[in-house]
């Protein structure tokens, strides 16, 4: 199903406000992430359509949050998560949650994830998210 490109902006819009979310839940290492979203989408007035897109996202990440991290540490083997910038870590656990669900083609998702961390981190990082990124879909058998 091809998107329009108003459906396209509104879906990277919602990816953005779920990275805000995921960043501001890793940063403040609060306990919910759900809530934590919720509580930042409520200060944003965030629309109810970015809301349900941004939620399945963050809803996603929250229950398979041990299974994601456990994968991206196998992948990042001469990285612990923990040393990997705050943003880049987001947005590797954002993208492989994308990743998981069936919506959106991995080359998308990928993509995506690309955009958000060269708008948000540096063109460096986002290479080195491209190939975590790649191995994640394999690993998932998305690719």
């Amino acid at each position: 199903m091809r998107l329009t490109k108003a459906e396209q902006r509104v879906r990277r819009r919602a990816r953005v406000r779920a990275l805000q979310a995921v960043y501001a839940w890793d940063v403040n290492s609060a306990a919910d992430l759900p809530k934590a979203a919720q509580r930042l989408w409520d200060d944003l007035a965030l629309t109810p359509e970015l809301r349900r897109l941004s939620g399945a996202l963050v809803t996603t990440l929250a229950d398979n949050l041990d299974q994601i991290d456990r994968t991206l540490a196998d992948l990042t083997a001469n990285w612990r998560l923990e040393r990997l910038g705050a943003v880049e870590r987001s947005v590797l656990r954002l993208a492989s949650a994308e990743l998981m669900q069936d919506e959106v083609p991995p080359r998308v998702a990928i993509r995506e994830a690309l955009h958000l961390t060269e708008r948000f981190a540096s063109a460096d990082s986002a290479r080195f998210v491209n190939g975590v990124l790649d191995a994640v879909a394999r690993t998932l058998g998305r690719l």
